[in-house]
């Protein structure tokens, strides 16, 4: 096992990269998960390139690690890679799942510049609560291997596939495979999301926590659909309102 004691290591340098620029990981295909939950889920679910273990913290034996390259560094280097307030000491460079499209998938989550990281990761974990069979990411939406989205995901980024699209591409393509796509929008033509009537195959387009859906892409879904809201409040938190919708058509009988 290798061990690292110097902060001024390019490998602890490059680590911080990841797990702070958005560019690095862009540029790379790589990414930085930390706690013993994410990287278990890591180990089960993408290329771990090394395990970065902190003085003193124990590797589960239960784990299979037998491939996999560790480094051990001191706590003050662990403090530094750390997102989190109280660090576990664990940490793993992964490579970014790459997905080749299934035909066989027929229920989507697609998301149209949602800005905020724990908003993203946490409609993919809900996704993938709700059993859908992907998640397409357009433009401006906040990167899904930031560490925070990372986080709220919970694992779910490794059991789910979760692609980086145009939306305004995969929509004529879900359309002629005869799969609805619904838009959530507050406007006149929008209906009730719990009056249309469930189908087993759908998709669901959220939109920006502020401006919601692009108006080009509103245009091309099937039916746009409104959550009511019965108290006094001006709307609903985004990632709440796609865990509605979500769960309403996939309990399609």
């Amino acid at each position: 096992m290798k061990r690292i004691e110097s902060s001024s290591n390019s490998l602890v340098k490059y680590w911080k990269k990841l797990a702070t620029t958005r560019k690095e990981r862009d540029k790379t295909g790589e990414f930085l998960v930390e706690g013993f939950h994410l990287v278990e889920e890591a180990l089960n679910g993408t290329e771990v390139i090394n395990l970065i273990v902190r003085e003193n913290v124990e590797i589960p034996s239960s784990w299979n690690i037998d491939t996999i390259y560790m480094i051990e560094v001191t706590a003050a280097i662990a403090a530094e890679l750390a997102e989190t307030e109280h660090t576990q000491g664990i940490f793993a460079q992964c490579k970014q799942p790459i997905t080749e499209v299934n035909d066989s998938w027929g229920k989507f989550l697609l998301i149209d510049s949602v800005q905020d990281p724990g908003n993203l990761g946490t409609m993919i974990r809900t996704a993938d609560a709700a059993g859908l069979d992907a998640v397409i990411i357009g433009k401006g939406s906040a990167d899904v291997f930031n560490p925070k989205t990372i986080r709220s995901t919970q694992g779910s980024i490794f059991h789910l596939p979760v692609i980086k699209a145009d939306l305004m591409q995969w929509i004529p393509i879900l359309k002629e495979r005869n799969i609805a796509v619904y838009g959530t929008a507050l406007d006149a033509s929008s209906v009730e999301f719990h009056k249309v009537e469930k189908t087993k195959q759908f998709a669901i387009i959220m939109g920006n926590e502020g401006n919601g859906i692009s108006p080009e892409i509103l245009q091309q879904t099937t039916q746009n659909v409104i959550i009511p809201i019965l108290g006094r409040s001006e709307s609903l938190n985004v990632a709440v309102a796609a865990g509605i919708v979500m769960y309403h058509f996939a309990t399609a009988e």
